[in-house]
């Protein structure tokens, strides 16, 4: 019998299931599972674990993927995903099922999916990302949700559809950077309503900019959205505020190693904003295969 660690953030999305019942469900497939709260201390883990699993959002994700690679523990154990928060973009990518009963019962005989991670280099307190990294519009949305009442988004759908119809209104007055751009020694510099660099298919509150990214190929996804475009990006945000999810292809390059330094001095590091001091030049290399998922 397989063993795992469960990693449960219990204030995640909707807060569906208690302790016990994840537990159970987990219990059923015939796997010995031991349940960690993430909001403890949980880095002890039993040496006889197989595999952890994690049960939250992106955030969470992303909160025990730092622990991992600081104790060089990231590929000692596979992550297999519940995915219980707001967006999920992570699981989204790597084609999860909404059903927790089906993706548990695949983690018997699992495949393996190897994720490549961005290493950031020249930018105090964040080493890497998960999902993307960036400048433009999606930052300024990112600051634009921290500052609206609670009760606003208090269901991850509540919240999700406020996040589109305020990007909206930020892409409609949103003044276009200039931004210093190397993609793989190639010069892309110009000025833009977005610069992403992705290793998901969505960011946020389920954009689709990069519908084809596979975050194992050994390559980035940068997506350019340049002034020029404006009505491409709104037409999107537009469409998915009516229930429409139609992505549009935007302009995308691959890459592994991105030099970036823009003039506007916000970005975002995944699910968090950073201040960019001074213009420094940031630099994005990819390390191919770091992690591993259980799908």
């Amino acid at each position: 019998m397989p063993k795992a660690t469960l990693l449960h953030n219990p204030k995640a999305g909707e807060e569906a299931f208690t302790p016990n019942e994840l537990v159970s469900k987990i219990e059923a497939q015939n796997i010995d599972c031991v349940y960690r709260s993430v909001r403890d201390d949980w880095t002890k883990i039993d040496e006889q674990t197989d595999f952890l699993i994690v049960a939250g959002g992106d955030g969470t994700v992303r909160k025990v993927t730092e622990t991992l690679l600081e104790l060089d523990l990231h590929q000692t154990y596979p992550i297999a995903l519940l995915p219980s928060g707001t967006a999920n973009n992570i699981a989204r990518t790597l084609s999860l099922s909404d059903d927790e009963d089906l993706v548990i019962s695949h983690w018997q005989n699992p495949k393996i999916k190897k994720y490549d991670v961005g290493r950031i280099h020249n930018l105090k307190g964040s080493s890497f990302f998960l999902e993307s990294f960036g400048y433009g519009v999606f930052p300024v949305l990112m600051t634009e949700m921290g500052k609206q009442e609670e009760g606003l988004k208090d269901t991850p759908e509540k919240k999700l559809k406020l996040a589109v119809e305020i990007l909206h209104q930020i892409i409609e007055s949103y003044e276009p950077a200039y931004c210093e751009l190397e993609v793989d020694g190639i010069d892309h510099s110009g000025k833009f309503l977005l610069v992403e660099i992705m290793n998901t298919q969505s960011i946020g509150p389920n954009l689709v900019l990069s519908p084809h990214a596979n975050p194992g190929d050994g390559e980035f996804e940068v997506v350019l959205i340049p002034e020029s475009q404006k009505e491409k990006l709104l037409n999107y945000v537009g469409n998915k505020l009516q229930g429409i999810e139609a992505p549009n292809l935007f302009d995308i390059c691959k890459a592994k190693n991105i030099k970036i330094k823009c003039h506007d001095l916000l970005a975002h590091v995944d699910d968090e904003t950073v201040e960019i001091h001074q213009q420094a030049e940031v630099r994005i290399e990819l390390i191919e295969g770091m992690l591993e998922f259980m799908v």
